[in-house]
Protein backbone atom coordinates (compact mmCIF):
# COMPACT_ATOMS: atom_id res chain seq x y z
CA UNK A 1 0.00 0.00 0.00
CA UNK A 2 0.85 3.38 -0.92
CA UNK A 3 2.39 5.92 2.19
CA UNK A 4 2.78 9.44 1.02
CA UNK A 5 2.93 12.35 3.03
CA UNK A 6 3.17 14.94 0.00
CA UNK A 7 0.94 14.63 -3.61
CA UNK A 8 3.37 15.13 -6.19
CA UNK A 9 3.93 14.46 -9.78
CA UNK A 10 7.43 14.56 -10.96
CA UNK A 11 6.32 16.14 -14.63
CA UNK A 12 4.34 18.86 -12.56
CA UNK A 13 5.99 19.99 -9.88
CA UNK A 14 7.07 23.57 -10.05
CA UNK A 15 10.74 24.13 -7.80
CA UNK A 16 11.70 26.64 -5.86
CA UNK A 17 12.77 30.11 -7.69
CA UNK A 18 16.43 29.38 -6.30
CA UNK A 19 16.49 26.25 -8.23
CA UNK A 20 14.83 28.35 -11.29
CA UNK A 21 16.42 30.83 -13.57
CA UNK A 22 20.11 31.73 -13.94
CA UNK A 23 22.40 31.67 -11.42
CA UNK A 24 25.81 30.56 -11.23
CA UNK A 25 25.69 27.47 -9.34
CA UNK A 26 22.25 25.58 -10.44
CA UNK A 27 22.93 23.14 -7.42
CA UNK A 28 24.26 23.94 -3.55
CA UNK A 29 25.11 20.86 -1.97
CA UNK A 30 22.47 17.69 -1.42
CA UNK A 31 21.62 18.75 2.09
CA UNK A 32 20.69 22.49 1.44
CA UNK A 33 19.09 21.52 -1.82
CA UNK A 34 16.58 18.88 -0.18
CA UNK A 35 15.97 21.21 2.68
CA UNK A 36 14.70 24.24 -0.07
CA UNK A 37 12.46 22.19 -1.86
CA UNK A 38 10.80 20.31 1.47
CA UNK A 39 10.00 23.17 2.67
CA UNK A 40 8.95 25.46 -0.73
CA UNK A 41 6.57 22.00 -1.00
CA UNK A 42 5.01 22.62 2.33
CA UNK A 43 4.72 26.18 1.68
CA UNK A 44 7.38 27.53 3.61
CA UNK A 45 9.82 30.46 2.46
CA UNK A 46 13.32 28.37 2.74
CA UNK A 47 15.03 31.84 2.21
CA UNK A 48 14.52 33.15 5.58
CA UNK A 49 16.40 30.37 6.85
CA UNK A 50 19.52 30.97 4.90
CA UNK A 51 21.66 33.11 7.48
CA UNK A 52 23.44 30.42 8.49
CA UNK A 53 25.59 31.17 5.18
CA UNK A 54 27.63 34.03 5.87
CA UNK A 55 29.58 31.77 9.04
CA UNK A 56 30.78 29.36 6.80
CA UNK A 57 35.14 29.13 7.09
CA UNK A 58 37.75 27.37 5.38
CA UNK A 59 38.49 23.79 7.20
CA UNK A 60 42.24 23.67 6.15
CA UNK A 61 41.44 21.22 3.74
CA UNK A 62 38.01 22.27 2.08
CA UNK A 63 35.37 25.06 3.33
CA UNK A 64 32.64 24.21 5.24
CA UNK A 65 29.81 21.95 3.98
CA UNK A 66 27.12 24.20 4.89
CA UNK A 67 24.06 23.14 6.46
CA UNK A 68 20.28 24.46 7.39
CA UNK A 69 20.84 24.37 11.38
CA UNK A 70 18.14 22.32 13.03
CA UNK A 71 17.30 24.93 15.44
CA UNK A 72 16.40 27.38 12.73
CA UNK A 73 14.26 25.40 10.93
CA UNK A 74 12.59 24.93 14.65
CA UNK A 75 12.58 28.41 15.08
CA UNK A 76 11.27 29.64 11.70
CA UNK A 77 9.14 26.40 10.57
CA UNK A 78 8.37 24.33 13.53
CA UNK A 79 9.93 21.63 12.67
CA UNK A 80 11.97 19.11 14.88
CA UNK A 81 14.44 16.93 13.54
CA UNK A 82 15.83 14.16 14.90
CA UNK A 83 17.76 11.05 13.70
CA UNK A 84 16.57 7.96 13.33
CA UNK A 85 18.18 4.68 15.06
CA UNK A 86 18.09 1.81 11.64
CA UNK A 87 17.80 -1.22 13.78
CA UNK A 88 15.31 -3.11 10.99
CA UNK A 89 15.50 -2.78 6.94
CA UNK A 90 15.74 0.61 6.48
CA UNK A 91 12.44 0.23 3.85
CA UNK A 92 10.70 -1.00 6.74
CA UNK A 93 11.72 2.15 8.97
CA UNK A 94 10.99 4.63 5.99
CA UNK A 95 7.03 3.20 5.56
CA UNK A 96 6.34 3.88 9.13
CA UNK A 97 7.98 7.15 9.28
CA UNK A 98 6.09 8.35 6.38
CA UNK A 99 2.70 6.60 7.28
CA UNK A 100 3.39 8.79 10.50
CA UNK A 101 3.72 12.24 7.75
CA UNK A 102 7.58 12.32 8.61
CA UNK A 103 10.12 12.96 5.84
CA UNK A 104 13.21 10.73 6.03
CA UNK A 105 16.31 12.37 5.41
CA UNK A 106 18.74 9.17 3.83
CA UNK A 107 21.98 8.90 2.64
CA UNK A 108 21.66 6.90 -0.58
CA UNK A 109 23.97 5.47 -3.36
CA UNK A 110 23.45 8.17 -6.15
CA UNK A 111 24.19 5.10 -8.56
CA UNK A 112 20.92 3.90 -8.27
CA UNK A 113 19.37 6.99 -8.28
CA UNK A 114 17.57 8.40 -12.20
CA UNK A 115 17.58 12.10 -11.77
CA UNK A 116 21.23 11.50 -11.82
CA UNK A 117 21.74 9.99 -15.33
CA UNK A 118 24.67 11.69 -16.82
CA UNK A 119 26.33 12.14 -13.87
CA UNK A 120 26.11 9.64 -11.50
CA UNK A 121 23.64 7.26 -12.16
CA UNK A 122 25.00 3.55 -13.43
CA UNK A 123 28.17 5.40 -13.42
CA UNK A 124 29.72 5.98 -10.19
CA UNK A 125 28.65 5.05 -6.18
CA UNK A 126 28.72 8.94 -4.79
CA UNK A 127 26.76 9.20 -2.06
CA UNK A 128 23.92 11.67 -1.65
CA UNK A 129 21.33 12.57 0.66
CA UNK A 130 17.35 12.69 -0.24
CA UNK A 131 14.17 13.68 1.36
CA UNK A 132 11.64 10.76 1.01
CA UNK A 133 7.85 11.53 1.43
CA UNK A 134 6.13 8.54 -0.83
CA UNK A 135 6.81 4.65 -0.57
CA UNK A 136 4.99 1.74 -1.61
CA UNK A 137 7.18 -1.86 -0.73
CA UNK A 138 5.70 -3.83 -2.32
CA UNK A 139 5.61 -2.12 -5.46
CA UNK A 140 8.83 -1.22 -5.18
CA UNK A 141 8.14 2.33 -5.52
CA UNK A 142 9.83 5.64 -3.99
CA UNK A 143 9.55 9.33 -4.37
CA UNK A 144 12.10 11.91 -3.06
CA UNK A 145 13.03 15.25 -3.25
CA UNK A 146 16.97 15.55 -4.50
CA UNK A 147 19.13 18.39 -6.23
CA UNK A 148 17.01 20.82 -7.60
CA UNK A 149 13.73 19.10 -7.83
CA UNK A 150 11.13 16.14 -7.29
CA UNK A 151 11.40 12.82 -8.54
CA UNK A 152 10.46 8.87 -8.33
CA UNK A 153 12.25 5.41 -8.46
CA UNK A 154 11.22 1.78 -9.09
CA UNK A 155 11.87 -1.68 -9.27
CA UNK A 156 15.43 -2.65 -9.33
CA UNK A 157 16.87 1.16 -8.15
CA UNK A 158 14.23 0.53 -5.33
CA UNK A 159 15.64 -2.83 -4.54
CA UNK A 160 19.46 -1.74 -4.76
CA UNK A 161 19.56 1.50 -3.34
CA UNK A 162 17.04 0.49 0.06
CA UNK A 163 19.20 -2.43 -0.27
CA UNK A 164 16.27 -4.61 0.33
CA UNK A 165 18.33 -7.87 -0.47
CA UNK A 166 21.36 -6.95 1.51
CA UNK A 167 22.08 -8.56 4.50
CA UNK A 168 25.66 -7.87 4.87
CA UNK A 169 26.46 -6.98 8.09
CA UNK A 170 29.98 -5.29 6.91
CA UNK A 171 27.18 -2.81 5.30
CA UNK A 172 27.15 -0.04 7.83
CA UNK A 173 23.41 1.56 8.03
CA UNK A 174 23.23 5.30 6.47
CA UNK A 175 22.92 8.28 8.09
CA UNK A 176 19.22 8.79 8.46
CA UNK A 177 16.98 11.68 9.77
CA UNK A 178 13.17 12.26 10.18
CA UNK A 179 11.29 15.37 10.16
CA UNK A 180 8.46 15.95 12.06
CA UNK A 181 6.18 18.92 12.47
CA UNK A 182 4.97 20.75 15.54
CA UNK A 183 1.25 21.69 15.91
CA UNK A 184 1.59 25.36 17.02
CA UNK A 185 1.58 27.53 13.49
CA UNK A 186 5.31 28.65 12.43
CA UNK A 187 5.72 32.74 12.12
CA UNK A 188 4.59 34.33 8.98
CA UNK A 189 4.55 37.66 7.26
CA UNK A 190 6.83 40.36 9.07
CA UNK A 191 6.75 37.67 12.05
CA UNK A 192 9.51 35.51 9.96
CA UNK A 193 11.31 38.13 8.43
CA UNK A 194 11.83 39.10 12.67
CA UNK A 195 12.80 35.63 13.57
CA UNK A 196 15.22 35.72 10.43
CA UNK A 197 16.62 38.61 11.70
CA UNK A 198 17.33 37.35 15.04
CA UNK A 199 19.02 34.19 13.74
CA UNK A 200 20.93 36.70 11.42
CA UNK A 201 22.15 38.38 14.17
CA UNK A 202 23.08 35.30 16.38
CA UNK A 203 25.06 33.85 12.96
CA UNK A 204 27.24 37.49 12.98
CA UNK A 205 28.45 36.78 16.20
CA UNK A 206 29.61 33.59 14.83
CA UNK A 207 31.63 34.59 11.98
CA UNK A 208 35.32 33.19 11.73
CA UNK A 209 37.79 34.71 13.79
CA UNK A 210 40.07 35.26 10.61
CA UNK A 211 39.60 36.34 7.23
CA UNK A 212 39.11 32.77 5.62
CA UNK A 213 40.48 34.08 2.04
CA UNK A 214 43.58 34.57 3.71
CA UNK A 215 43.69 31.24 5.05
CA UNK A 216 42.38 29.60 1.45
CA UNK A 217 44.71 31.51 -0.29
CA UNK A 218 48.08 30.02 1.76
CA UNK A 219 46.70 26.51 1.27
CA UNK A 220 45.22 27.05 -2.48
CA UNK A 221 49.12 27.84 -3.67
CA UNK A 222 50.36 24.96 -1.88
CA UNK A 223 47.85 22.57 -3.39
CA UNK A 224 48.38 23.61 -6.89
CA UNK A 225 52.07 21.99 -6.79
CA UNK A 226 50.47 18.71 -6.61
CA UNK A 227 47.20 19.37 -8.12
CA UNK A 228 48.35 20.46 -11.73
CA UNK A 229 49.37 16.91 -12.41
CA UNK A 230 46.52 15.61 -11.46
CA UNK A 231 43.03 14.18 -13.65
CA UNK A 232 39.87 15.92 -14.04
CA UNK A 233 38.54 14.05 -11.77
CA UNK A 234 40.54 14.64 -8.93
CA UNK A 235 39.99 18.88 -10.33
CA UNK A 236 36.06 17.81 -9.80
CA UNK A 237 36.46 16.17 -6.18
CA UNK A 238 38.79 19.21 -4.73
CA UNK A 239 36.33 21.99 -6.64
CA UNK A 240 33.59 20.68 -5.08
CA UNK A 241 34.98 21.08 -1.82
CA UNK A 242 36.40 24.14 -1.99
CA UNK A 243 35.43 26.68 -4.71
CA UNK A 244 32.09 24.99 -5.51
CA UNK A 245 30.90 25.12 -1.62
CA UNK A 246 32.15 28.48 -0.66
CA UNK A 247 30.96 29.80 -3.99
CA UNK A 248 27.35 28.05 -3.78
CA UNK A 249 26.93 29.57 -0.50
CA UNK A 250 27.72 32.93 -0.61
CA UNK A 251 25.37 32.76 -3.64
CA UNK A 252 22.75 32.19 -1.06
CA UNK A 253 23.86 34.87 0.86
CA UNK A 254 23.02 37.26 -1.65
CA UNK A 255 19.98 35.56 -2.22
CA UNK A 256 19.16 36.01 1.33
CA UNK A 257 20.33 39.49 1.63
CA UNK A 258 17.70 40.28 -2.13
CA UNK A 259 15.38 39.26 0.06
CA UNK A 260 15.58 40.60 3.59
CA UNK A 261 16.21 44.05 1.49
CA UNK A 262 12.68 43.93 0.06
CA UNK A 263 11.12 43.31 3.56
CA UNK A 264 13.29 45.74 5.44
CA UNK A 265 14.69 49.25 4.82
CA UNK A 266 18.00 48.68 5.42
CA UNK A 267 20.46 49.63 2.79
CA UNK A 268 21.98 46.22 1.89
CA UNK A 269 23.38 46.78 -1.93
CA UNK A 270 27.28 46.82 -1.09
CA UNK A 271 26.90 44.02 1.31
CA UNK A 272 24.70 42.09 -1.77
CA UNK A 273 27.43 42.99 -4.44
CA UNK A 274 30.14 41.73 -2.29
CA UNK A 275 28.52 37.94 -1.54
CA UNK A 276 27.21 38.20 -5.47
CA UNK A 277 30.82 38.69 -6.73
CA UNK A 278 32.22 36.27 -4.31
CA UNK A 279 29.73 33.70 -6.26
CA UNK A 280 30.68 34.75 -9.23
CA UNK A 281 33.88 34.80 -8.73
CA UNK A 282 34.15 31.41 -7.52
CA UNK A 283 32.91 29.74 -10.71
CA UNK A 284 35.40 32.05 -12.93
CA UNK A 285 38.22 30.35 -10.68
CA UNK A 286 36.85 27.14 -11.35
CA UNK A 287 37.08 27.70 -14.75
CA UNK A 288 40.24 28.71 -14.77
CA UNK A 289 41.84 25.95 -12.33
CA UNK A 290 40.02 23.37 -15.02
CA UNK A 291 42.01 24.66 -17.93
CA UNK A 292 44.68 25.08 -15.68
CA UNK A 293 45.20 20.85 -15.35
CA UNK A 294 44.22 20.47 -18.72
CA UNK A 295 46.84 22.64 -20.44
CA UNK A 296 49.21 22.49 -17.48
CA UNK A 297 49.43 25.97 -17.26
CA UNK A 298 50.22 28.55 -13.74
CA UNK A 299 47.17 30.42 -12.69
CA UNK A 300 46.92 34.00 -10.90
CA UNK A 301 46.02 34.03 -7.16
CA UNK A 302 45.55 37.79 -7.41
CA UNK A 303 41.33 37.07 -7.26
CA UNK A 304 41.61 35.54 -4.41
CA UNK A 305 42.99 38.70 -2.87
CA UNK A 306 39.89 40.50 -4.25
CA UNK A 307 38.17 38.12 -2.54
CA UNK A 308 39.43 38.74 0.96
CA UNK A 309 38.49 42.04 0.83
CA UNK A 310 34.93 41.50 -0.73
CA UNK A 311 34.58 39.35 2.55
CA UNK A 312 35.21 41.82 4.40
CA UNK A 313 33.77 44.09 3.10
CA UNK A 314 30.10 42.20 2.99
CA UNK A 315 30.76 41.25 6.35
CA UNK A 316 31.62 44.42 7.90
CA UNK A 317 28.69 45.85 6.35
CA UNK A 318 25.89 43.79 7.77
CA UNK A 319 28.23 43.93 11.41
CA UNK A 320 27.16 47.61 11.36
CA UNK A 321 23.82 47.37 10.30
CA UNK A 322 22.63 44.57 12.59
CA UNK A 323 24.91 43.38 14.89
Amino acid sequence: MMKQLLQLDPARYERHPIHRGERDWAETNCYVDIWIELLHAWGCEPIAALPFTFGIDFEGDQWTFFKFPHGDLFDLYRLDVQELAIWRPLATHVEEQVELGRPVLVELDSFYLPDTAGTAYQIAHVKSTVAIVEIDTAAQHLGYFHGQGYYRLNGADFVNVLRVNDRNPALLPPYVEIVKRRREAPPRGADLVAVSLSILRRQLERLPDENPFEKFKARFQTDLTWLVNESLEAFHSYSFATLRQFGACFEQSATYLRWLRERTDRPLDRAITAFAELSSGAKTMQFHLARMIARKKSLELAPLDQMAVKWATGMNELKAIYA
